[in-house]
């Protein structure tokens, strides 16, 4: 999935305190994707770039596509970070500088690997869902897996349980006692629980870890905080538990992490520890190096923007600049 700006943290509301110190409601905003897709960018933010090694995250739909064509992103490049698709509406066609060719439908998960370099492109097929509505995040790789090779999986069967009131599919990391499929690489967790009952339901947590809840549809109350569909909870570090109440059939995406403590600069679709890392992996793109050729793709691939005027500095997680 491309990012569209360059540096969205610079104007984004910032998040919206809560009664609960440990928290801030972070609300998102509409970012225009490709030629037919609007989507709601939750990180990064002013308040809160990250959630352990969570870097990015992009909620879209449920929007109507039956007489739209749906996704269409055309080719292009990624560094330093793991893309996570999860669908849970539709259908989209990844296919990368690899040659992967691979849909992903509602209840599975790609995971691709840029390692130093990959490209590739979503598309809805010709004959698609009429629903369309998922998540996309990046994962920042840690050194020295950003320099690594690219790779792509596709998990069609992930951990799937029910405790009680809450249904939990577990798509990345440990939870629960189960453990996901995918590869990662720093402490990580990512998670869809659906409410089969009014609640509350108590999740217990990891205090080493940081969280945020994602709502993806329905009506929720977390520790007496409302979410609202497409808006991030910051939930904080040093946490054992927490409390979740709402209509049955409510979706939310529970995300962790160990704190990633290495310095970040992102813009556009790199994710790099340096301006010059930026500079270097844009004129790769532009010169046909680095990234390969996603084949059969019907476009062209997609110019980098320009670079900003002024130098590219890494962020620290709450936002601020790194010395």
């Amino acid at each position: 999935m491309e990012r569209i700006e360059s540096m969205p943290a610079q104007t984004r509301p910032p998040g919206v305190a809560t009664a609960d110190p440990g928290s801030v409601l972070l609300p998102g905003h509409d970012v225009p994707l490709g030629r037919y897709t609007t989507v709601r960018r939750l990180l990064p933010q002013r308040a809160r770039r990250m959630v352990g090694a969570w870097c990015f995250v992009d909620h879209f739909g449920p929007d109507d596509v039956a007489q739209r064509p749906g996704m269409e992103v055309p080719p292009h490049p990624h560094t330093g970070l793991q893309t996570v698709t999860w669908l849970l509406d539709g259908e989209i066609l990844h296919r990368d500088s690899l040659g992967n060719v691979q849909p992903i439908r509602p209840g599975q998960l790609n995971v691709m690997t840029s390692g130093d370099g990959i490209a590739h492109s979503e598309r809805s097929p010709a004959e698609h869902p009429p629903l369309m509505h998922g998540v996309q995040l990046w994962v920042a790789l840690p050194d020295p897996a950003r320099a690594g090779a690219a790779d792509f999986a596709h998990h069609a069967e992930l951990p799937r349980w029910r405790d009680g009131e809450l249904e939990v599919t577990l798509l990345v990391g440990e939870f629960g006692g189960e453990r996901s499929p995918a590869r990662v690489y720093t402490p990580l967790l990512g998670a869809q629980l659906e409410l089969a009952g009014p609640g509350p339901v108590g999740l217990p947590l990891r205090p080493d870890f940081e969280y945020a809840l994602l709502a993806l549809d329905g009506s929720a109350e977390v520790d007496g905080v409302p979410v609202a569909p497409g808006a991030l909870l910051w939930l904080g570090a040093g946490r054992e538990s927490f409390a979740v109440r709402g209509e049955p059939g409510t979706r939310l995406m529970l995300l962790g992490g160990a704190p990633f403590e290495e310095p970040l600069v992102m813009w556009w679709n790199f994710v790099g520890r340096s301006h010059e890392e930026i500079v270097t992996a844009r004129e790769d793109w532009m010169a046909g190096r680095r990234f390969g050729v996603v084949a059969e793709d019907p476009d062209p691939p997609l110019p980098a923007p320009a670079l900003p005027t002024t130098r590219l500095k890494a962020r620290d997680r709450a936002g601020g600049f790194r010395a």
